[in-house]
């Protein structure tokens, strides 16, 4: 995903096809493949990011003197914060095709991971590999940065969607580099700008002068777990249900995982991701074993992301007895 390449074929993939109301059922390896991908709900924050993303887009298109308004997408782990970042660019990818001209080759979108105990020169390196810029280990980084602006000017990119930024710590003076070269960077692309990681205001992120500097341009979006309730919505069940209406399972019955969401919002916390997870392992389940409908009993049975497992079933510590030390 971190190529223009790799992007642009997952942006042009389609996505996977539910069953229709009355189809025949498809060959098990089919479905199997299918639940394996599943379909990507539009989920709150997705909706949130979309809309801010084209007001901001528009709001800094002639800006010119200083860095463009940004987004970040902030919230704990496996709460949908990169897929929604992926949605998003793909929106964006895919709008702009269809608006181009015949042999237009820019490039709309650039989607870009922070390494981890980034530096401003891996840092630019990876900005440099999405397109790539080829870059040797002699050059410097103000070399790097030269061209990565150049470049990405020229081939008019206007969405920079970065990932895994909790990994910038700018209390360490590699990560400060790192964090005053991703400024700097802002400031030379003309591009709208769209962070997102793992609690992203609690982290280093947001501390000193550099995190203010940030925190003073950046939208925030908090793309934590789903309510059960708020107010006279319930919001993770409409997942669930949405979620149980793209299975293609053959003996499920409808509204059965929509009962169960008390339990689901429990073993999940929840979390979207570990929710689609659960899903999607229990459909693969259902099918493997001819029982072809999702049931708490075979829900329960499976094991989550450690992070869910933790705060559905907490390890006791008991006492060791006196003969077993």
């Amino acid at each position: 995903m971190t190529t223009f390449d790799a992007f642009a074929r997952f942006a042009h993939t389609a996505p996977p096809t539910p069953p229709k109301p009355g189809q025949a059922p498809r060959p098990v390896e089919e479905r199997l493949a299918y639940h394996s991908q599943f379909v990507t709900v539009r989920t709150p924050a997705i909706e949130t990011l979309a809309r801010q993303v084209r007001t901001l887009m528009i709001l800094g298109r002639h800006q010119h003197v200083t860095a463009r308004p940004s987004l970040i997408v902030t919230g704990p782990a496996t709460t949908g914060k990169t897929t929604a970042l992926l949605q998003v660019g793909r929106t964006c990818h895919l709008a702009h095709t269809r608006r181009a001209a015949p042999g237009d080759d820019s490039v709309p979108v650039a989607y870009v991971l922070v390494p981890p105990g980034a530096t401003a020169k891996t840092l630019a390196g990876e900005f440099a590999r999405y397109l790539g810029i080829p870059i040797t280990s002699r050059m410097t980084t103000a070399q790097i940065t030269t061209a990565v602006c150049h470049t990405y000017t020229a081939a008019g990119v206007k969405l920079v969607l970065i990932d895994e930024i909790h990994r910038l710590n700018p209390r360490t003076s590699t990560g400060a580099e790192a964090a005053d070269w991703l400024k700097d960077l802002t400031e030379r692309v003309p591009a709208t700008f769209v962070y997102a990681g793992i609690d992203v205001t609690a982290s280093a992120v947001f501390t000193g002068v550099r995190g203010a500097q940030l925190a003073g341009r950046a939208s925030l979006i908090d793309c934590g777990a789903l309510p059960a309730r708020a107010g006279d919505r319930e919001p993770f069940r409409e997942l669930i249900t949405a979620l149980e209406q793209a299975l293609d399972l053959t003996a499920h019955r409808p509204g059965s995982l929509p009962r169960l969401a008390p339990y689901l919002h429990e073993r999940t916390a929840g979390r979207i991701g570990s929710l689609a997870r659960l899903i999607r392992q229990a459909a693969i389940e259902a099918i493997l074993d001819g029982q072809e409908r999702i049931t708490k009993e075979l829900l329960d049975s499976i094991a989550l992301d450690h992070l869910a497992e933790e705060h559905y079933r907490p390890r006791t510590h008991r006492r060791a007895r006196p003969g077993n030390r």
